[in-house]
């Protein structure tokens, strides 16, 4: 494993998939998924975002591209590694 154990690589795994669903479902909360039809006339309140629903999107995605390349060096590292017989 480069610069770990592959313990280490469980718990980043584990870590960085508790935050990239933290990320998502605030980005997908403040975005206003699955309210839909909440507001029906133009006269009632608007629901604004406040978080930056962008950024969050942004941040989902940087931490799905870390949780695919630890998934790829745990994959990698288990064909590597000889099976005891």
């Amino acid at each position: 494993m480069e610069g770990g154990t592959l313990t280490d690589a469980l718990a980043r795994r584990d870590v960085l998939r508790l935050r990239h669903s933290v990320v998502t479902s605030a980005a997908d909360a403040s975005g206003g998924e699955g309210q839909r039809g909440y507001r029906q006339l133009r006269s009632e309140l608007k629901m604004i975002p406040a978080l930056p629903v962008a950024e969050l999107r942004r941040q989902a995605d940087d931490l799905a591209r870390q949780l695919r390349e630890v998934d790829t060096l745990i994959q990698r590292t288990n064909w590597e590694v000889d099976l005891l017989d």
